[in-house]
């Protein structure tokens, strides 16, 4: 399953290497300093050293195979290795943001994911936790890697990676790029086209 889950993804990268990068919608435009959420908060308490990893370079990752290749390898790897439960099944509370070892919620997937790639030297200004809100208003979180051919989005919810603008989340905030205990807005002008058309 893997193995064809990589060779799926090695089909999509070459499609990405062929698209336009420089479309301005590849890449989320984020605004301000916003919330930080209660979760990540409390993440922070017990992970400060996780959450305290300031960088000065704002440069986008480079897409190459490799970095594409390890995106789908651990995509596929966690989404298959974590069972789904919510944080009341496994903690008994709502907002426990923490690193899975069999079950999780979408933050725990989250996590787990950002660390591996992390690991395998992917930058961590580029990994980045991303709220959004799925189509029936449930919140929900994802990963956004930050590339110079876009912003992609790997969640536990779909098989595929994609990229930011073609999934149907109405996104609202994510880690800043230079300062891992930060957050910032985004600016999703999909929704406001989606708007103005109705």
């Amino acid at each position: 399953m893997i193995k064809r889950t990589i060779l799926l993804g090695a089909a999509f990268f070459l499609m990405c290497m062929t698209a336009q990068a420089d479309s301005s919608m590849a890449f989320m435009k984020t605004g301000g300093r916003t919330s930080q959420p209660i979760g990540h908060y409390e993440f922070c308490q017990a992970y400060r050293n996780e959450c305290n990893i300031k960088s000065s370079d704002d440069s986008p990752a480079h897409l190459t195979p490799k970095i594409w290749n390890l995106m789908v390898q651990i995509n596929s790897q966690v989404n298959a290795q974590i069972q789904p439960a919510t944080d009341m099944d496994i903690w008994g509370k709502a907002e426990v943001w923490s690193y899975p070892t069999s079950v999780g919620d979408c933050e725990d997937y989250v996590l787990l994911k950002r660390k591996l790639l992390n690991e395998s030297g992917v930058p961590i200004s580029d990994l980045l936790i991303t709220v959004v809100r799925q189509m029936n208003g449930e919140g929900h979180a994802v990963l956004t890697v930050r590339t110079d051919r876009g912003d992609y989005v790997l969640d536990n919810l779909e098989l595929r990676i994609k990229p930011w603008n073609e999934t149907s989340y109405d996104y609202l905030k994510r880690q800043a790029a230079n300062n891992t205990g930060a957050w910032v807005s985004i600016n999703d002008e999909r929704q406001l086209l989606v708007g103005s058309i109705k």
